[in-house]
């Protein structure tokens, strides 16, 4: 299985691959192989920084000359007018770089500032905001990256580092405790040491993933009020299982979940539908 660094360095390919092709035509013909500038990285809009880090990759990835120097760093609080780094270098890789950076910029700091957003609507409670695997293919290392730097957590990465058995698992596999039965027997058979999550509907669905020994309980499509009655009643009888927030939460309905008692909140929002943060990339004469 590939490293989250070998994952990044391969998306990189792919995107000079995408935008630069074969050769930058507009700065192949409009610019000297010789000519060197510098440009720097402006916000346009407050917000949450975030890629600062994998836009040094990007810059090293096709030039290992360029220069960068980092005047803001990840996690930052910006705003308009805010300066995060400059580039110097040959003008021709200043530019091919230009796009890809931003693409990855913008939308790490879209999702940073979307992230710090719901968190901050749980302020004073124990509840965390979890991403989902509703992710952009392709980019889910960095978009993931990006949640927690805007003070959220992860969920699973992907398929291969939890099990989060659902309801069509358990249709399929016969019930929750065939589920989870299989799943510890499998775990054990090849070496893993993966926590089980199981997503339940109602009580007696509760009460099997309770008897099935689970690390955590998804609530999935419960209302604030059956949140709150489901979290009194899985804490009468497990104190140590974590409970988690699934299904349709917004930012308007997120602190009564949170009040409610779980440990997590789940929201696919924080990476499926958020706005770029905007800012720009400018050569300084």
């Amino acid at each position: 299985m590939k490293t989250p660094d070998e994952l990044i360095d391969d998306l990189l390919v792919l995107a000079f691959a995408e935008d630069v092709g074969d050769g930058d035509a507009t700065t192949l013909s409009t610019i000297p192989a010789d000519a060197m500038g510098r440009q720097r990285l402006i916000i346009k809009e407050e917000g949450i920084l975030a890629g600062v880090e994998i836009a040094r990759r990007v810059f090293d990835k096709l030039d290992p000359s360029l220069r960068m120097t980092i005047h803001i760093n990840d996690g930052a609080h910006v705003k308009p007018g805010d300066i995060v780094f400059e580039v110097e270098g040959p003008v021709r890789s200043l530019l091919q770089t230009e796009r890809v950076m931003l693409n990855i910029m913008q939308r790490m700091s879209g999702i940073a500032t979307m992230t710090a957003k719901y968190q901050s609507r749980l302020d004073g409670l124990k509840t965390k905001v979890l991403d989902t695997r509703k992710t952009t293919p392709g980019m889910r290392i960095l978009e993931k990256m990006a949640v927690k730097i805007g003070g959220g957590e992860n969920h699973r990465i992907g398929l291969f580092d939890m099990i989060l058995i659902k309801d069509n698992h358990n249709d399929f596999a016969g019930g929750i405790a065939n589920s989870v039965a299989r799943a510890k027997e499998w775990c054990k058979a090849n070496g893993k040491d993966l926590k089980i999550e199981v997503e339940v509907r109602d009580t007696d669905e509760i009460n099997q993933a309770l008897a099935a020994g689970v690390d955590r309980i998804m609530l999935d499509n419960f209302t604030p009020e059956r949140t709150a009655e489901a979290v009194s009643y899985i804490r009468e009888r497990n104190k140590d299982v974590e409970i988690e927030s699934s299904g349709g939460i917004t930012l308007d309905t997120l602190r009564a979940y949170g009040e409610a008692g779980v440990d997590f909140i789940s929201v696919g929002a924080l990476t499926h539908s958020v706005k770029g943060l905007d800012m720009s990339f400018k050569a300084v004469k």
